[in-house]
């Protein structure tokens, strides 16, 4: 009689085994891939808002180191206790830290008048989560992209260091002179911005920057 032979194979049970340890496999790898395309996104978020704060920094602290200036800074520079001064009319710098803005002026060029320009006036401010920017009177035009970063905090802290020039005058001053002697201001500014990531609010950042203001104002001046 002949034994026919049998045809070997994989049971219902084998089956379901493997496939179940293969659907594992797969979901692993899946995971691995969902976290490291997580991952990259995180970098591409934090990476882009720095660069973004950054920029931003940059624009402000440049443009605050432009305030005081003077076409005819020369007129107003201190030589002689007999040589009268004329004051600089772009050295006025205004902070407001609870409207987290700042305004201030600086000459384009070389004018000798005493006017300031309607295309002279500046200022920084937060609104609404973006830094604007005054460009001449009433014209406010934002700085940074809502659409990137939102930011959270704008603060403009005044610095302002007095050096006493009475030594170089030729008579001592009243006792009750308040204008004597005078004084050189030298002014900085300590700038902090705070944002985070518009897509993503967990991610924030904070940049800090000193500011020193190249135009000194003088205050006082010698008896005469």
């Amino acid at each position: 009689m002949n034994t026919r032979g049998r045809q070997g194979g994989l049971s219902i049970i084998e089956l379901m085994v493997g496939l179940t340890i293969g659907l594992a496999i797969v979901a692993a790898a899946v995971l691995a891939l969902v976290q490291q395309l997580r991952e990259n996104r995180a970098v591409l978020t934090e990476a882009r808002l720095t660069q973004d704060l950054g920029s931003a920094t940059e624009l402000v602290t440049r443009e605050l180191r432009r305030a005081g200036h003077w076409g005819q800074a020369g007129a107003g520079v201190w030589r002689a206790p007999d040589v009268d001064l004329l004051p600089n009319p772009y050295s006025s710098l205004q902070s407001d830290t609870h409207a987290d803005a700042v305004s201030f002026v600086y000459s384009r060029d070389a004018s000798e008048n005493h006017r300031i320009d309607s295309n002279e006036r500046f200022a920084f401010r937060l609104r609404a989560g973006v830094i604007e920017m005054q460009l001449g009177d009433d014209n406010w035009q934002a700085m940074t992209d809502p659409g990137s970063m939102v930011v959270s905090t704008l603060r403009i802290t005044p610095h302002v260091q007095e050096i006493d020039l009475g030594g170089a005058c030729s008579q001592a001053c009243a006792a009750d002179d308040s204008t004597c002697p005078p004084r050189l201001q030298v002014r900085s500014l300590e700038l902090q911005i705070g944002a985070s990531s518009a897509t993503d609010s967990r991610v924030t950042r904070d940049l800090q920057s000193w500011v020193r203001v190249r135009s000194d104002a003088l205050t006082g001046a010698c008896p005469k």
